[in-house]
């Protein structure tokens, strides 16, 4: 039983590296409108929000670049949410392979 849920969990890891080997180009962050009059809404222009190494950053996005900057932001959604999944079945296969389990919240006790 225990051989035949590692087997399938290891088949979908196999699958998920496959599918994050052909990712793409990719970029953290979300698009937002800016205006440069904020006050009358006028001159509106896309810019970029991320935050890379512990810093935030802002970048301009032209125009003509905007769709290109959206499929990168939706392929690195898609290669976070792959990535998350492909954790948690390597977890479960460990703890598969080496007959560990997790430590209930409440069994854990603080000692001073």
């Amino acid at each position: 039983m225990a051989t035949e849920r590692r087997g399938a969990i290891e088949k979908r890891i196999q699958l998920l590296k496959q599918r994050l080997a052909g990712i793409g180009n990719m970029r953290p962050g979300t698009l937002g409108v800016q205006y440069r009059n904020p006050a009358e809404q006028k001159t509106p222009f896309h810019q970029i929000s991320y935050t890379h190494k512990g810093r935030s950053r802002s970048e301009y996005v032209r125009p003509e670049n905007l769709p290109r900057v959206r499929q990168e932001i939706e392929t690195y959604k898609r290669f976070k949410a792959i990535l998350t999944e492909l954790l948690d079945l390597s977890i479960q296969a460990s703890r598969i392979r080496c007959g560990t389990r997790p430590v209930p919240r409440n069994a854990i006790t603080k000692t001073t």
